[in-house]
C-alpha cells in the first residue's frame, strides 16, 4: 500500500497545479477567483490522491489501462496552458504568447468554415459583440478543438494499430470499468455496445449542439459573459474537452465490447471442438 503513495502524490500535485494554472498564469485573476481556484485545486488533488492511493478505483475509469487517462491529462494542460498563455498575451505578450496566438488564430480560420463547431461558437456571440472578442473565442476555440482531435486521433490509433488494452496484458472490466455493473441485468456485450454508442453520439454531437443551445437560450444566458478572461478559458476547454473525453469512452467501450465478443467465439469454437472429438471418441 505504502508503494501507491509516490505515485498518487504526484498525481495529485499534477491536478492541483493543472486547475490552478489559468489562475496562476492570467495576470488579471481577481483575489476571489483565486481562492475559490485554490479550494477547488486542493480539492481536486486530495480526490486524486484518494483514488489512486486505494488499490481498487471507485471513480477514475481505465485506470489500469494505460494511456487512456494520461492522454487525456496531457490534452486537458495543452488546453489550458495554451489558451491562459493566449490572454496572458493580451496584457503581457511575449515571444511565446504571440506564437500561440498566431497558431490558434491560424487553425481557428482553417476550421471556421460553415456549418463547423467553430463557426457555431463564433456565431453563438450576439451581433454587437466587440470584434477582438469575436477573434479571441474563435482562436480559444480553434486551439481547444484541434487539440481534442489530436487526442482522438492519437487514441483510435492506439486502438486500431496497437491493439489497446490487449498490449497491457489482460483486460479486467470491474476495476477498469468501476461504475458500470457487469451483474446489473441483461446481456453485458449488449449493455456495453450501446454505452459505447450513446458516448459516440454524444461526442461527436455536442460540439454544435452546445453553442445551438446557447444560442437559444440567450435571453437567459449571457453569451457577452464570455469575456472574461477566466469564462473563457474554462467555457472553450469544457466545449472541446468533454465531448471529446465522451467519444473517447465511447470507442474504449467499444473496444472492450469487440474483445469480450471475441473471447466468446473462441470460447464457443474450443467447446465444439471438444464435444466433437468427445463424439467421435465414442
Amino acid at each position: 500500500m505504502f508503494s501507491l503513495i509516490p505515485g498518487a502524490l504526484a498525481r495529485a500535485i499534477l491536478i492541483a497545479i493543472l486547475i490552478a494554472t489559468p489562475s496562476l498564469v492570467v495576470p488579471s485573476t481577481g483575489a476571489d477567483t483565486a481562492q475559490i481556484v485554490i479550494v477547488l485545486s486542493i480539492l481536486a488533488g486530495f480526490m486524486t490522491f484518494i483514488e489512486y492511493y486505494g488499490q481498487y478505483p471507485s471513480i477514475i475509469e481505465f485506470r489500469f489501462a494505460p494511456p487512456f487517462n494520461r492522454a487525456k491529462f496531457f490534452a486537458l494542460a495543452a488546453i489550458l496552458v495554451s489558451l491562459s498563455m493566449i490572454v496572458r498575451g493580451t496584457t503581457d505578450p511575449t515571444g511565446a504568447t504571440e506564437w500561440l496566438t498566431q497558431l490558434g488564430r491560424g487553425l481557428g480560420e482553417a476550421i471556421d468554415f460553415p456549418y463547423s463547431p467553430v463557426r457555431l461558437v463564433v456565431l453563438m456571440m450576439p451581433a454587437d459583440a466587440d470584434a477582438a472578442l469575436i477573434e479571441m473565442v474563435r482562436i480559444a476555440s480553434g486551439i481547444s478543438y484541434t487539440v481534442s482531435l489530436v487526442m482522438i486521433l492519437y487514441f483510435v490509433t492506439l486502438v486500431r494499430l496497437l491493439g489497446w488494452p490487449a498490449r497491457s496484458g489482460a483486460f479486467n472490466v470491474w476495476i477498469n470499468l468501476p461504475l458500470f455493473d457487469p451483474t446489473g441485468g441483461g446481456d453485458v456485450l449488449h449493455r456495453l455496445r450501446r454505452d459505447a454508442g450513446l458516448n459516440i453520439v454524444l461526442g461527436s454531437l455536442l460540439p454544435f449542439l452546445i453553442p445551438a443551445a446557447v444560442r437559444a437560450a440567450s435571453d437567459m444566458i449571457d453569451p457577452i459573459s464570455i469575456a472574461q478572461p477566466q469564462t473563457l478559458i474554462w467555457t472553450m476547454t469544457a466545449w472541446a474537452f468533454l465531448p471529446a473525453s465522451m467519444l473517447m469512452r465511447g470507442i474504449a467501450m467499444s473496444r472492450i465490447a469487440d474483445m469480450i465478443e471475441d473471447k466468446r467465439r473462441r470460447a464457443y469454437a474450443e467447446g465444439d471442438a471438444l464435444t466433437a472429438k468427445g463424439l467421435q471418441g465414442a
